[in-house]
């Protein structure tokens, strides 16, 4: 008697050749299914680039896996009977093929993974092995814990994997974090090394031609698409930046400059989030690098806590909390995104060039998006899942798993401190001290409160004086407020009176 055929669905985020639920089917006898749906791509309006890179892996890996035997039902965008969702092309494929199961990997989106358990399908779900941490195993380190701090989780982390810990336990160089070695500006002169480029191919430049023809009312250019979209192509990135941007991201991770909109940095998160790089080798070669002597310490340890940190921590505070996370508004904000943060279009030079360089690349590291584009948001006081909203849309590298507790929960503080100890909200000084943008701006970052003084000067005393109540307990943020309450009453008042015009020129949708 011949065994029913299984369909098995491989999500645009999960190109791995490791996915649990194809190591539970057979390619002799099962179909996978991919799918380009309408819904996927406009539920947010996603960055072209990132309709591209998605939509190019996908066809990509679908011809890999046909060369390893497989049997794959590929979907296109414009194919005559999309139903334009990945239920509906499930239930479609299903009674094509007869299939009495359906297989299929934990989605990464708490939003699409409901809707398929509420589609009334038979699935059958496996667990997301792709990460360290699995959900089950967060929710119990959670259970324990009086307060989920990523320091905590991280240390764990380090220990159970073995990464930069000596054979006795200790951490490498004797301690487990070297975050204040990582904090220096970009000397005047120095530049990152030349980005590596990746060639469009017949199937990348189609997908181009549909995205520029189906896509066109997004927000973002699709002209420099130049990113991998396959498993040898983001290897190729990754060992780019091993042999030439590890052994100086330690010190300049945190830097800004015009002109260099990489520096140090890896890009090889996007290549990550769908699949097409494993953490574990990465955090191998890292760990390898620095026992080789090829890296530093600073540098080796602060990429190992981006990934086995914060991905990880991020990941898991994601299963633990969704879907009342997503809703949470601790500062109670109601002001809307300005349009600016589509266009680009403001005075304020390190506002327009990140987003500038957002929209034409879909690219911005964390400081970037922590301390500039997000910084704004919580000075300002933007609804949280407006700019939640903005940081998915146009960033290549951002799901919902991931975005979403880094924005609400570090970027906003939206959930009340449950993520992170305190608000990372800053001055103009910060930016200057980081970055070049202000010599070219066209405010004045060591004034406050005239007319051409800084946004953020004012808007961060206005910050800490209207949220006084939450905050002024916080006791890394106890400095600042004695620093506040030993000014002259005339300069609080000015500069609450600077940030209230402010505010009011955005709600009257003046792009300052």
């Amino acid at each position: 008697m011949t065994e029913a055929v299984r369909l098995g669905l491989v999500l645009g985020d999960q190109l791995s050749f490791d996915l649990a639920s194809l190591r539970a089917l057979d390619p002799a006898r099962d179909v996978l299914l991919m799918a380009e749906v309408e819904g996927e791509a406009r539920y947010v309006p996603h960055h072209p680039q990132k309709i591209v890179l998605i939509f190019s892996a996908m066809r990509h890996f679908a011809e890999a896996l046909r060369e390893q035997g497989w049997r794959v039902q590929y979907v296109h965008l414009d194919a005559p009977d999309n139903s334009g969702s990945i239920a509906g092309e499930l239930r479609r494929w299903r009674e094509v093929f007869g299939a009495d199961e359906v297989h299929l990997t934990e989605c990464g989106e708490w939003r699409l993974q409901q809707a398929l358990r509420e589609s009334g399908l038979p699935l059958v779900w496996h667990a997301d092995r792709r990460f360290l941490c699995s959900r089950q195993a967060f929710g119990r380190w959670a259970a324990g814990q009086s307060q989920l701090r990523m320091e905590h989780f991280y240390r764990g982390m380090r220990k159970r994997s073995g990464l930069l810990v000596e054979p006795d336990g200790s951490p490498a160089g004797g301690a487990w974090n070297y975050d204040s070695a990582n904090r220096k500006a970009l000397p005047r002169g120095l530049r990152g090394p030349f980005p590596a480029h990746f060639e469009r191919d017949a199937i990348t430049q189609e997908v181009i031609a549909l995205v520029r023809e189906r896509f066109r009312d997004h927000y973002g250019s699709v002209e420099a698409f130049d990113y991998p979209v396959t498993h040898d192509q983001a290897q190729a990135l990754w060992q780019h930046f091993l042999d030439f941007g590890l052994a100086a991201f330690g010190d300049f991770q945190d830097a800004m400059a015009e002109g260099e909109p990489f520096l140090f940095h890896a890009r090889i998160s996007a290549a990550l989030n769908i699949g097409l790089l494993d953490v574990r080798q990465l955090c191998a070669d890292v760990d390898a690098a620095y026992r080789q002597g090829r890296v530093p310490l600073n540098a080796a340890e602060g990429f190992i806590r981006q990934l086995i940190g914060w991905r990880e921590y991020v990941h898991g505070i994601y299963w633990l909390r969704m879907p009342e996370y997503a809703q949470l508004n601790a500062f109670g904000n109601q002001r809307a995104l300005p349009e600016f943060y589509w266009t680009g279009q403001t005075g304020m030079r390190c506002m327009s060039q990140v987003i500038g360089q957002t929209l034409e690349l879909g690219y911005a590291h964390h400081i970037q998006r922590l301390m500039v584009t997000g910084n704004f948001a919580l000075l300002a006081g933007i609804v949280p899942s407006a700019i939640c909203e903005w940081y998915l849309a146009v960033y290549l590298d951002a799901f919902d798993w991931v975005e979403l507790p880094n924005t609400l929960g570090m970027v906003m503080h939206a959930d009340g401190g449950y993520l992170g100890s305190k608000p990372y909200c800053a001055s103009g000084r910060y930016i200057q001290r980081m970055s070049d943008h202000c010599g070219a701006c066209r405010y004045r970052v060591e004034r406050a409160v005239e007319e051409d003084a800084c946004p953020f000067n004012a808007l961060y005393w206005h910050f800490l004086m209207r949220h006084r109540q939450p905050l002024a307990d916080n006791p890394r943020l106890s400095m600042i407020y004695r620093g506040l309450d030993a000014m002259d009453s005339a300069r609080r008042d000015a500069l609450w009176q600077r940030g209230e015009s402010l505010l009011a020129r955005l709600d009257a949708g003046d792009a300052l």
